[in-house]
């Protein structure tokens, strides 16, 4: 018998004896609320996409959030702990957490365990969600018992959110190495300073959000408490305004003319123009009531916008707006990073990804110079066009440099990783992955976003 083999025997028959036990509880697990939480996560059917043969279990965390666990067959000891994008608003939605273990099927298919969690509160709350990233790691350790290598990986929104767990719970380093892929990591209002661009320059272009007869607000909230406005009443707006839900030859020449300057100043994708709207909208209303009690933490005092057929009218027509201080001070203890991270980090970029731009990265290296941190990161950046899902094989391949680096010490390259996919591409959705761009380096992020 081999030595992996017997690696997997020796790890499978862990998983099974903690199993019928319903709960081992090492010293990193041994809080009453973790154990409870862990004896009540109950089997249950995996969802599509799972690795055959594997083991799912789902319930609560003790703290409102729901959990779900999955073990593919001949698991070898690493546990990948995920923190899902968004961020949701509203009360928790209990089906978050088994979407994402859906979505996230590759982990267990590249053999490995996975625990997501659907966090506890709706809205912009980075260190909540970093409190059920961990909490759902020590209910994976209460039930299972303390995996081999456990790696963070973060999403999105997701992928702050694995920062700041990775900042904040570096004692004992619960974590061996963390992954974020397509992250929002610019840290704090800075990742978000474009919205407020684009609420200013679409009303002065548009002048229907709100429209002329509604109640007027400071674009910075979002929109006001109690307002009835909805996606589909936001949508039709904007395709009033600028006709994007239609084909191009369908629109109108003023349509067109709106158009061009909304994406030419603010610099977004058309396909994204009313997804950025919608976030600038209720997200930025979370913000500023649910998390600041109406403090503005959004500014553009100085911003001189360019990119329309006349900029100096442009300019003259935003409304401006000067920052609370202690507002965009307290969203940055809550969204910020610090660029501490005691571990290696590898992050993974599609550079036309039209929701995080690829440049948040840029700001992410500098913050993890400041933190003293870089020599643990690594970032490679991939020629896809999408967002929230690139290619299998693709973070398979990061996924395993990844731990080839804990495991022996040598730092991978952009330039490795691409090799890495290239022998994974015929067993991971062959001919869709490897699209690496080992040489490519993203701009600053004043390059996209004008500097506050």
């Amino acid at each position: 018998m081999t030595a992996g083999a017997s690696r997997s025997i020796a790890w499978l028959a862990l998983t099974v004896a903690a199993a019928l036990a319903g709960c081992a509880s090492p010293r990193s697990a041994h809080d009453t609320d973790i154990v409870t939480a862990a004896n009540g996560i109950a089997p249950a059917s995996c969802p599509a996409g799972v690795a055959p043969a594997s083991r799912c279990w789902t319930g609560g965390d003790g703290h409102g959030a729901t959990v779900w666990l999955a073990v593919p067959p001949g698991w070898e000891g690493t546990l990948v702990v995920h923190a899902h994008g968004g961020p949701e608003l509203g009360p928790p939605k209990p089906e978050r957490a088994e979407q994402d273990l859906k979505r996230w099927s590759i982990w267990t298919r590249a053999g490995y365990a996975y625990a997501g969690s659907g966090f506890r509160q709706g809205g912009v709350a980075v260190v909540s969600a970093a409190e059920d990233t961990e909490r759902v790691r020590r209910i994976f350790v209460a039930r299972f018992g303390a995996p081999r290598r456990t790696v963070l990986h973060g999403q999105s929104w997701g992928a702050g959110v694995a920062a700041k767990a990775a900042e904040r719970f570096d004692g004992g380093r619960p974590y061996d190495a963390v992954l974020l892929t397509s992250g929002v990591l610019g840290g704090g209002a800075a990742s978000y300073d474009f919205r407020l661009d684009l609420r200013v320059v679409y009303e002065a272009v548009c002048a229907n959000h709100p429209l002329p007869g509604e109640p007027g607000y400071p674009l910075w909230q979002g929109l006001p408490r109690g307002s009835a406005l909805d996606r589909a009443e936001l949508g039709r707006r904007v395709d009033t305004c600028t006709g994007v839900d239609r084909k191009p030859e369908a629109r109108s020449d003023e349509q067109k003319r709106r158009l061009a300057t909304l994406l030419g100043v603010v610099r977004i994708p058309e396909r994204s123009l009313k997804g950025h709207l919608a976030w600038a909208t209720w997200h930025f209303q979370d913000i500023a009531f649910e998390r600041l009690g109406g403090r503005d933490a959004f500014g553009n005092e100085g911003v001189r916008y360019a990119g329309s057929a006349d900029d100096v009218a442009l300019n003259a027509a935003v409304a401006r707006y000067r920052v609370d201080p202690s507002a965009r001070a307290d969203f940055d203890v809550d969204a910020g990073l610090a660029g501490r991270i005691l571990v290696p980090v590898l992050t993974l970029h599609a550079i036309d990804d039209p929701t995080a731009f690829v440049e948040l990265e840029s700001t992410f290296h500098d913050i993890m110079v400041g933190g003293g941190s870089v020599d643990r990161l690594v970032q490679v950046y991939t020629a896809d066009h999408e967002h929230s899902y690139l290619a299998d094989a693709e973070y398979v391949a990061a996924m395993r440099e990844l731990l080839d680096w804990v495991e022996r010490g040598g730092k991978p390259t952009p330039a490795s990783i691409a090799a890495r996919c290239a022998g994974l591409d015929p067993a991971f959705d062959p001919g869709k992955g490897c699209r690496f761009l080992p040489g490519y380096r993203p701009a600053p992020l004043a390059s996209r976003v004008p500097a506050r």
